[in-house]
């Protein structure tokens, strides 16, 4: 793992969750749109920048969209999918979440790396 590329993730997921939250409080919040509705649109939009700066900014990839598109998506999906497993385990909310908030960043970090971004 090169620090720098590493670095640059790290801080892409921070743009990611900013705009989900800053989206969905400005919808809900600005708009009086319902809650379920703004964080939803919340998430798209942050899926959008994730896949933006991680194509671009974290890895460089010059595959196109037709590829790395739908890579990225399901690496998204199987994200969903582990933090749902993991908020399965028995303990406390905060614990349990915080396992999701450390093992699905790696993981997704590892498939978008080795597969999503790859160059063929």
């Amino acid at each position: 793992m090169r620090s720098a590329e590493l670095v640059r993730y790290a801080i892409s997921g921070g743009a990611s969750a900013l705009t989900h939250l800053g989206v969905g409080l400005l919808l809900a919040e600005g708009l009086d749109v319902r809650p379920a509705v703004a964080s939803s649109v919340g998430f798209v939009a942050s899926i959008l920048i994730s896949y933006g700066l991680q194509r671009t900014w974290v890895f460089g990839s010059t595959t196109g969209h037709l590829r790395t598109g739908p890579r990225f998506l399901a690496v998204t999906a199987v994200a969903g999918a582990l933090n749902a497993a993991i908020m399965t385990l028995d303990g406390p909310y905060v614990l349990v979440q915080g396992v999701a908030l450390v093992v699905i960043p790696v993981v997704n970090y590892a498939l978008n790396s080795h597969w999503t971004f790859r160059v063929p």
